[in-house]
């Protein structure tokens, strides 16, 4: 309720900001056209803002789905290609942490898999802000690195895929039955760096739903018990979304249109070698600040997909 009303009075101060500005550009036109000259530079400073604050609510305007204002549980997974494939989506793990802390978003890792010899195998994490999910929602797929390996003593160019997985979390209040017959529960000991964030017991909680093969893991807690509550709101997050999803595909066939947005379904290029560039596969829009890009700068992609 509180989030709710938050939303709406910020709804309401945008209002407010843009017919001040508004009326601000035209009592300024007003006195310049009566022969005060130095008023048509507030007038254009003036203008400069409303059209600054408009295109940046137009561009929320986009989020007009269900759940684009819930928070966001973004899993990574390395693909086909060992150490390779698991650093890239180390790279992209710490990429999405820097676009959420750029945002003032908050970002908490709840499972994190380290490889063999570098990089992650999987990782969780839950991203927390408003329009969390409408931002993130449109970098789900998988996403492809061009580069020299540091883990090839010939620098030869590999080619590396990892998958980014999105689902809203969603309300306390939405219902998602879940048969205790058909989980199976396994509890291991977290893993990480080490130090004081590893358990000394079996606390971290792994979660499989039978019936559609969903796993979800939380580790973040240091009691049992807590990781598995939250790592069963994670299930039924997992599992609302996959029934929205078949509803669409079953719109979509009805249409004569379907699109593919699992595992395999290729959103965006990384190429650091030979040349520079980062390009979406499907707004082709493109850079060449690849270094920038993997720092965390996204929303030029973000916003291209949203406006498109």
């Amino acid at each position: 309720m509180l989030r709710e009303r938050s939303s709406c009075q910020e709804a309401v101060d945008v209002i407010e900001a843009l017919q001040r500005l508004s009326s601000d550009v035209e009592a300024a036109l007003e006195l310049a056209a009566e022969g005060e000259a130095e008023f048509l530079a507030e007038a254009e400073t003036a203008l400069r803002s409303l059209a600054a604050l408009l295109e940046q609510h137009e561009f929320l305007c986009k989020m007009s789905q269900p759940f684009d204002k819930q928070d966001a549980i973004v899993e990574f997974n390395g693909g086909s290609g060992g150490t390779e494939a698991q650093d890239w989506a180390e790279m992209l793990l710490r990429m999405y942490m820097r676009w959420a802390e750029k945002k003032g978003f908050r970002a908490e890792v709840l499972e994190y898999s380290p490889g063999e010899e570098a990089g992650i195998k999987s990782a969780t994490v839950l991203v927390q802000g408003d329009y969390a999910y409408g931002h993130l929602r449109s970098e789900q797929g998988v996403h492809r690195l061009v580069r020299i390996s540091p883990f090839d003593s010939n620098a030869r160019r590999h080619t590396s895929f990892a998958s980014v997985s999105v689902t809203p979390d969603i309300e306390e209040e939405i219902e998602v039955e879940i048969d205790e017959k058909d989980l199976r529960i396994d509890t291991y000991r977290s893993s990480g760096a080490g130090g004081q964030h590893v358990n000394k017991t079996d606390s971290a909680v792994r979660l499989t739903h039978l019936p559609t093969g969903l796993v979800v893991a939380c580790q973040s807690e240091r009691s049992q018990h807590k990781n598995k509550s939250r790592a069963m709101k994670l299930l039924k997050a997992k599992i609302f979304e996959l029934k929205q999803r078949e509803q669409q595909e079953q719109m979509e066939q009805v249409k004569g249109e379907r699109k593919k947005i699992d595992f395999g379904s290729q959103i965006r290029s990384y190429v650091m070698q030979p040349y520079q560039l980062v390009k979406d596969l499907r707004t082709n829009f493109e850079t060449s600040s690849v270094n920038e890009v993997l720092d965390g700068d996204l929303d030029q992609f973000i916003e291209a997909y949203l406006l498109q």
